[in-house]
């Protein structure tokens, strides 16, 4: 038997990079998955390549919108009856990052994209994992969420800072009631968001960076943990940089 069969985890941002790749080897595993995000016909590219049958569905939902979240978890909790893994992946970033190029509107998408809508999903799908007093929720941070390197952007960097925060008291907070919560705080991942960089990447330096998969592989060690085991906080980066 596959080490997920029987589980069914929802992926933010499963559209592409990161929540795709994630989305492939949680089904490689037996699992059944729902991926979302906001474009739909990227839904759809992703779940023809994906290609599994009954075991996969896709619902579009922005996830800084806290109705469409509530929408999506009801809707998924219909059609697979429920959620036993959560994965928070979605996220964006812009190419107008340094502070003074920061405006209110530009601060406030950016913490709605990558802060406030994970907060939206866990919101969202808590209360049936403590009626069932089991259930993981992964949040692929960034490593701009131990270190506020200008490189991801002050008004992102604070997002992810702050999902640190929310992600270790609600580990705390949840535990006895059989609720595990993790962090991944990858390096630079070679996926899409690459392109809103403020200069272009060379193909070269993608290449030298972490792939999709490499981060999917950490979020399938998660998941298939026992429950008496939880990682609370994992870093991965490029075996070409430091980090001190």
């Amino acid at each position: 038997m596959s080490r997920l069969t029987g589980k069914t985890v929802l992926v933010t941002g499963g559209g592409s990079g990161i929540g795709l790749a994630s989305a492939k080897l949680l089904l490689g595993e037996g699992a059944h998955v729902a991926i979302t995000g906001r474009d739909e016909e990227k839904l759809r590219r992703a779940s023809r390549e994906l290609n599994a049958g009954e075991r996969l569905i896709h619902h579009a939902a922005d996830v800084a919108d806290t109705g469409q979240v509530q929408t999506l978890i009801q809707e998924v909790t219909r059609r697979m009856g429920r959620i036993d893994i959560l994965v928070n992946n979605a996220g964006l970033n812009i190419k107008e990052r340094s502070f003074r190029e920061l405006t209110p509107d530009s601060w406030h998408r950016l913490l709605g994209a990558n802060l406030h809508g994970a907060f939206y999903c866990m919101s969202a799908v808590l209360p049936q994992m403590r009626q069932r007093r089991d259930g993981l929720i992964i949040n692929i941070n960034s490593i701009a969420g131990k270190r506020s390197n200008p490189l991801g952007g002050l008004a992102y960097n604070a997002a992810k800072f702050a999902l640190r925060g929310l992600a270790l008291g609600l580990a705390a907070e949840e535990k006895d009631n059989g609720i595990r919560v993790s962090s991944i705080y990858p390096g630079e991942v070679n996926t899409p968001i690459l392109e809103a960089r403020p200069t272009p990447v060379s193909d070269e330096r993608r290449q030298a960076m972490l792939q999709p998969e490499d981060v999917a592989a950490a979020v399938l060690l998660i998941a298939t943990l026992p429950p008496r085991a939880s990682i609370p906080e994992l870093v991965i980066t490029p075996a070409n940089a430091t980090y001190v």
